[in-house]
């Protein structure tokens, strides 16, 4: 997914940046734990989106991390460097995170181009920490006038930046761009309905009509709050930002919309954390009186930007929804038992409330037109069709980087390890037999799709050779939706630890109401190979494997068993 981003952004004469290089899996203690890791997870794991952004993507820009890898920060790591400028051949600039450099030697012979933010902004009242005083200013020119670093260090960092700017601002070709054009908007739109995930639909509480005679309450703070603003580095600065209240009134013109916000939290801003103005109790009391009065009860919570809540800085501290979100659930059905979820994070959360409600659409952050979005779905004008990108647990131990305690997340405060290697998110569910709460790839629709005759080419392949799974998807319900096909594969007594499967390929399939759509997905027999840390490279292992195919990874209507030589 990322290298049509990229060519995407690209395109417009924008360079896109890849951040951050690499294992900054964590925000606490990010500027200083040490992380270790096996080689296989290394390569399997954690370096291949990063590895297509720059192969296949041909991506300009990079940002290095603030943690340790290994005994020596990311940003300019040795290992990694290696890795990025030799062996993947990056042309591109590599840029420092603000204050992520900490050594002129280091970041002089491992690959950072470009330093940011060391110790200030250089616009302090001071110059103790002026720009002239960064690694890569004076300390370097002085190294390189004492010859203790060679100047043609500084001419491949000097050409690399003279080549960034040549492939954007002084680009003669380069297109003229635009900002909040309507275009953009649809787009926005688009692509925040395609987003939203139905979780939950009993009783078919989703899509809920617009009629006279009904009366609709929308209880929560995240109806109205900016979910933009905040978070750190994750804040944006729209033109303006549709909340789910105001898209919800724009859309519902026959029903009476009535609302008030349940809960508060205090506003976002970047390492603290700001407290609530309103009295709770006085807030929970008003929700539970507009409850009653509803017909149908949409509760809009979850997270937000804020300190430990889905912000840079540091993480959540708990798994549950914060603000006392759960008592208000509670409380609202009892006097209301018609009560659905809008959930607005950015990650999951714990969910001992599920059965309180009939219907969950998990929405996250959509940006500009997120309230016209999520009404679209709400509405049934537009039908779920996302799925997750990655599991949903029940427990948070359930989790592989909670599973082996503090030695794997968040360190001993010096050091991490990655105890469970390559069995990463769904990995680790499917292998350990771990039920999740909702699987990765899950997602729920107001039709009727069914994948059926799938087929595969050959039973045996070379490891050159492309597998070509074919399969039919049939809408049989009422209304056009669509279906994500994925496909797994899975090695059968494999010499080497591996998950039980793995995706290799996926495809969106868009059906009208009656319709029957065949479909193919190709897969290269290389891309089921392991990295081999015995000869620090890829084996693609021959024998027997098992292809899975469903629409989430515990959801197989498929499996197909052939041989690789």
């Amino acid at each position: 997914m990322v290298v049509p981003y990229i060519k995407g952004v690209q395109d417009n004469g924008v360079a896109a940046c890849v951040k951050h290089f690499a294992l900054n899996n964590q925000e606490h203690l990010r500027d200083k734990i040490n992380v270790e890791v096996g080689d296989r997870a290394l390569h399997e794991i954690y370096l291949p989106a990063f590895k297509a952004a720059v192969q296949k993507g041909n991506v300009w820009a990079l940002m290095g991390a603030y943690n340790k890898f290994r005994g020596q920060y990311t940003t300019h790591n040795k290992i990694l460097h290696k890795i990025l400028k030799t062996d993947w051949n990056f042309d591109g600039v590599v840029i420092s995170d603000w204050s992520s450099v900490h050594s002129t030697e280091e970041a002089a012979l491992y690959g950072v181009d470009m330093e940011m933010g060391t110790g200030t902004d250089g616009l302090g009242t001071t110059t103790n920490n002026h720009y002239q005083h960064y690694y890569l200013a004076n300390p370097f020119l002085k190294a390189i006038k004492n010859g203790e670093l060679s100047e043609g260090l500084l001419d491949d960092k000097v050409r690399r930046i003279l080549r960034l700017m040549y492939r954007t601002n002084l680009n003669p070709n380069r297109t003229l761009g635009k900002l909040n054009t309507d275009k953009h908007l649809e787009v926005a739109r688009k692509v925040a309905t395609e987003g939203i995930v139905l979780l939950k639909n009993e009783d078919n509480f989703f899509p809920i009509q617009d009629k006279k005679g009904i009366t609709i309450a929308v209880i929560g703070e995240n109806a109205t709050r900016d979910m933009t603003q905040g978070g750190g580095s994750s804040q944006l600065k729209p033109l303006f930002e549709i909340s789910p209240l105001q898209g919800i009134k724009d859309r519902y013109k026959n029903a009476t919309i009535i609302h008030t916000m349940g809960y508060e939290s205090g506003a976002s801003v970047y390492d603290e954390i700001l407290p609530a103005n309103l009295n709770q109790d006085s807030l929970y009391v008003k929700a539970i009186e507009v409850a009653k009065k509803a017909d149908i009860v949409l509760f809009v919570g979850g997270l937000n930007k804020s300190h430990h809540q889905d912000s840079e800085g540091d993480d959540r501290e708990v798994f549950d929804l914060p603000y006392v979100q759960e008592k208000l659930i509670n409380g609202i059905q009892e006097v209301n038992e018609n009560l659905g979820f809008l959930l607005v994070t950015g990650n999951a959360v714990k969910m001992p409330w599920i059965s309180k409600t009939k219907g969950i659409l998990q929405t996250w952050y959509l940006g500009s037109m997120a309230g016209h979005a999520i009404a679209d779905v709400v509405s049934g004008d537009v039908n779920p069709s996302g799925k997750l990108p990655f599991s949903f647990p029940k427990e948070l131990n359930d989790n592989a980087a909670h599973a082996f305690g503090q030695i794997s997340y968040p360190g001993d405060g010096v050091n991490q390890n990655y105890s469970e290697g390559i069995l990463v998110g769904y990995r680790w569910f499917d292998t350990r037999k771990i039920k999740p709460q909702y699987a990765f790839g899950f997602g729920l629709s107001y039709t009727d799709l069914k994948i059926s005759e799938v087929k595969i080419d050959q039973k045996k392949y070379a490891k050159n050779d492309q597998i070509k799974i074919t399969f039919e998807v049939a809408n049989t319900g009422d209304r056009a939706g669509a279906e994500v096909v994925q496909v797994y594969v899975g090695k059968h007594k494999s010499k080497v630890e591996r998950a039980l499967k793995e995706l290799k390929g996926f495809s969106k399939i868009y059906l009208e109401k009656g319709a029957n759509k065949t479909g193919t997905i190709t897969i290269d027999a290389s891309t089921l190979a392991y990295y081999n840390p015995e000869i620090s490279d890829w084996t693609v292992e021959e024998g027997t494997y098992y292809l899975y195919v469903g629409n989430a990874s515990n959801n197989i209507v498929k499996k197909i068993k052939f041989d690789l030589f």
